[in-house]
């Protein structure tokens, strides 16, 4: 009989620390958050200059190459709801020239800035990223329709 008490016991102990525990993990995923913000914005430069050497190598869009970006303040940080990857959403805006002899060579609108939003991801501690732009959309704008995807990093 004292077996079932003591298996009762050790039972009632496990659920409670399950219950402890939510708190305590979600408490450390927003230290964890707080800790790779801080990091960004410690290492923007050097990833705002990764990601246009990345952008212009890929060769997209067609016919264009990368002249400059010009980087707002704007950030926003949402979290992928399948990885938990931390991401931040940066407003830029991207020039581009046309390649000589290429079909976007007379195209008037080449001149013209693109609003877009760079990406970027926190993986194993590291900030980097893939040289991945969505065009026409500002950080708010992206992980809104993102939102299958990704939710919002609430003030961290």
């Amino acid at each position: 009989m004292v077996w079932v008490w003591t298996l009762a016991f050790l039972l009632l102990c496990l659920v409670g620390f399950a219950f402890a525990a939510i708190p305590l993990a979600a408490q450390w995923q927003r230290r964890d958050a707080r800790q790779a913000v801080q990091l960004f914005h410690q290492r923007r430069e050097l990833l705002e200059a990764k990601f246009f050497d990345l952008a212009q190598s890929v060769g997209k869009p067609r016919g264009l190459r990368w002249v400059d970006c010009e980087w707002s303040d704007d950030v926003t940080f949402g979290r992928d709801k399948t990885t938990r990857l931390l991401t931040a959403f940066v407003g830029v805006n991207i020039r581009f020239e046309a390649i000589e002899g290429g079909d976007m060579e007379d195209v008037a609108a080449v001149s013209t800035v693109r609003d877009a939003t760079a990406l970027f991801h926190f993986h194993q501690g590291a900030w980097g990223t893939g040289g991945k732009a969505l065009f026409n959309m500002n950080p708010k704008d992206a992980l809104e329709k993102l939102v299958a995807q990704f939710e919002p990093v609430s003030a961290i």
